[in-house]
């Protein structure tokens, strides 16, 4: 079983919809549930050994996609941005989360690579802290002082929606990435603050003119936890062949989402999509920035995915898919977990 570290999972916005629901986050979490794709246990029958936990605010109503025309075209409006207090206080909630499930031994929280693999090596779920969005932040970054301090060591700027620090794309087919302005001033101090305290940055829902920024602005490699490629599966959210180049030039990576709507090329929310769809998007990620820039990010617990890969569980089948496309032992080790331990030691001045 090739062990897998992945970019991105919204497993703690479903335990904190869980905890909001009455039930028990921690106990649901270590002891399994048929909800969602990520659990203890089917975490340990899958090998996905951790991954970028993410804390994201939910929009107050349900989020849902804009049906497609008779062109399978759709363009979701952006949603509208959110109150900074409101926020904090579920990114809180989802952080005591967090640090309830490592008080618990359910997962261990690491804010080094040495944790990660140490975690790895005694079977327990290595998390690693992130936060999809950054509206439970203020302008002069005191907050990010406090996450920091509790272990956040990720943060894509901006979800797909504005706020203080930037602007995010839409979710629509076919659109190019660049649909709006860029990082502004406080985006560019939260930048800056990321570099001095050694947090990960990630483009992973941010607009053209906002990658170009984080390029301009950042010492860390360039990283999109879990997008895929615009020229197989032109939806906004996807990478450009120049931004492609772009993050290999910085040693980077991409992490490629199993969300169907960015793997097939009609860009439709259809979960029977198959490993072949998968596969040939690590072939032209790999084609186009080489096997040391090529990972995984699911978005497991945040997404549609193809029914093949089901859940956690489901992880290896990808793995085997790989295999049969040709890729070695070495290759497979990188694109499950050492490429991403590559660029958190150097994000995190290892």
């Amino acid at each position: 079983m090739n062990l897998v570290f992945d970019g991105h999972n919204d497993v703690l916005l479903r335990l904190w919809r869980s905890r909001s629901e009455g039930r028990n986050p921690v106990a649901e979490f270590r002891n399994g549930t048929s909800a969602g794709h990520i659990d203890a246990p089917r975490a340990r029958k899958g090998g996905l050994a951790g991954g970028l936990c993410a804390i994201y605010i939910p929009s107050p109503h349900d989020f849902n996609l804009r049906e497609p025309d008779v062109n399978g075209h759709y363009s979701t409006p952006l949603d509208p941005p959110l109150e900074r207090i409101p926020s904090l206080d579920i990114a809180l909630q989802m952080a005591a989360i967090a640090h309830r499930l490592d008080q618990d031994g359910s997962w261990r929280l690491c804010r080094t690579t040495a944790e990660i693999r140490q975690a790895m090596a005694d079977n327990v779920f290595a998390a690693v802290l992130h936060m999809e969005g950054c509206e439970a932040l203020d302008a002069d970054l005191e907050t990010l002082e406090v996450f920091y301090a509790a272990g956040l060591r990720s943060l894509g700027p901006v979800w797909s929606r504005h706020n203080i620090f930037g602007h995010g794309v839409p979710f629509a087919y076919p659109s190019s990435p660049d649909t709006g302005p860029g990082l502004t001033k406080s985006g560019e101090d939260l930048i800056k603050a990321c570099n001095r305290l050694g947090i990960l940055i990630d483009l992973a829902h941010i607009t053209e003119k906002g990658f170009w920024d984080v390029e301009r602005l950042s010492d860390q490699p360039l990283i999109a936890s879990h997008s895929n490629v615009h020229a197989l599966t032109p939806v906004a959210r996807n990478l450009t062949d120049r931004q492609m180049d772009a993050i290999k030039a910085s040693h980077g990576l991409v992490g490629l989402n199993y969300a169907v709507t960015m793997l097939r090329p009609d860009g439709r929310d259809d979960a029977e999509t198959s490993l072949a769809t998968m596969v040939s998007h690590i072939d032209y990620l790999v084609d186009r920035m080489g096997i040391d820039c090529v990972a995984l990010g699911s978005d497991f617990d945040g997404a549609t995915i193809p029914n093949v890969i089901g859940d956690a569980t489901g992880n290896q089948r990808l793995v085997t898919a790989l295999k049969e496309r040709g890729y070695g032992p070495s290759d497979l080790d990188k694109i499950c977990r050492e490429n991403w331990l590559r660029v958190l030691a150097s994000a995190w001045h290892e």
